[in-house]
């Protein structure tokens, strides 16, 4: 009977044209809103769209949307993105999809350390967040930044042997065999013809939709002129933490906003960058991707927004809490040939922060300000598969 059920639903689904939108389906494959979900009109505060005047580094998004113009966010682009990007038929034993490791209830990233393939093999790396994917200007992805697009990116992990083991005509063959995608691309991009570009083109959407911009954080920025000031809303804690984060060295704080810039909270700087993880340099980074020694051990700044979950923390996920990266920040910065200058004192050594145990644990809590709940509830993001 539930097959039945299943098949005059499926029925249903085909019979849609492009103004009749798919409906919720209940018990079959997919659950979609009669009318798609609004992925465009996001109604980002005002911190995020105008620079405080006087500051040296930019806090508005302004000028960063790394979208092309071929591919502007569609709702119905992005509800197609939506449904590739849970499907798990499309790794090679139907086990993983692009969500088994970005899982929106972890920030879009994975709280393993490396995760876990089709095949039970672990990826090299720790997933990265996916949040405020759009605004990293540079518009390179991976942690070693090979992908030069998203549209690029969101393709490799198919064909990765470890995470999804297929092959980009193996994708596109299964995306035609099943029945609930020829209207879902007919909506999306005028005709259910289907390959691996609008493959590409959709699940990029879906990716550039996931923004933050509702945290306690932005409470209180709302109702002051500038992240420098006190926030009304914050703890006594919390605001000594921010104080930290956006004060410059020299004057007491850790410079943090210089490299995790805008209110997004993702790097505006020209490239990756060394943190300082390693005197010597086990995995080279952007130094594999450009051949060129200045890269060796630089990876890609992600933004810090919803950091509370997306544990554990760095490209190999060698820490486990905030509590240890502000750790590392404060005493353990190795000195690396290509440590980012922001990074060395006057003398090109490491920084060493000396920050007491009081302002080590007042900068976690303001890491934990930066939480956004709604990131990890709204059901345009969820998964569509029940």
């Amino acid at each position: 009977m539930k097959t039945i059920l299943k098949l005059v639903l499926l029925a249903s689904i085909l019979s849609c044209s492009r103004d009749e939108p798919l409906v919720n389906v209940g018990n079959s494959i997919i659950s979609l809103p009669e009318e798609p979900f609004d992925y465009i009109n996001i109604s980002l505060p005002s911190h995020f769209t105008n620079n405080v005047p006087g500051q040296p580094l930019p806090t508005s998004v302004i000028g960063l949307d790394n979208t092309p113009n071929n591919n502007p966010i569609t709702n119905e682009g992005a509800t197609l993105g939506r449904v590739l990007f849970y499907d798990k038929n499309l790794s090679a034993n139907g086990t993983i999809s692009c969500a088994s490791c970005h899982k929106q209830e972890k920030g879009f990233s994975d709280d393993a350390v490396l995760s876990v393939g089709f095949n039970g093999g672990h990826t090299r790396r720790h997933a990265m967040t996916l949040i405020n994917s759009k605004y990293y200007a540079r518009g390179r992805f991976f942690w070693d930044e090979r992908a030069s697009t998203l549209e690029e990116q969101v393709l490799e992990p198919f064909q990765d042997f470890v995470e999804m083991g297929m092959t980009l005509e193996q994708v596109v063959a299964t995306v035609q065999e099943q029945d609930f995608y020829p209207v879902l691309f007919e909506n999306a991009f005028g005709s259910r013809d289907i390959d691996a570009e609008r493959i590409s083109r959709a699940l990029a959407q879906f990716v550039r939709s996931i923004v933050s911009y509702s945290s306690k954080y932005d409470d209180g920025r709302a109702v002051s002129n500038s992240p420098a000031v006190n926030f009304p809303n914050f703890t006594n804690e919390e605001n000594l933490g921010k104080n930290l984060f956006f004060r410059s060295i020299p004057n007491g704080g850790g410079s943090c906003f210089g490299c995790h810039t805008t209110e997004a909270f993702v790097s505006a700087n020209p490239g990756p960058q060394n943190n300082g993880l390693d005197f010597v340099s086990t995995d080279l980074g952007a130094g594999e991707v450009f051949n060129n020694p200045i890269f060796a051990g630089r990876f890609k700044t992600t933004t810090l927004r919803n950091i509370e979950l997306t544990a554990p923390y760095m490209h190999d996920g060698r820490f486990a809490t905030l509590e240890e990266v502000v750790e590392h920040y404060n005493s353990g910065i190795q000195g690396h040939p290509t440590l980012s200058p922001a990074l060395k004192d006057n003398n090109g050594n490491p920084v060493r922060l000396n920050f007491t145990d009081v302002e080590k644990g007042a900068l976690v809590a303001f890491l934990r300000t930066l939480t956004d709940h709604s990131i990890g509830s709204e059901e345009k993001w969820s998964d569509p598969f029940n």
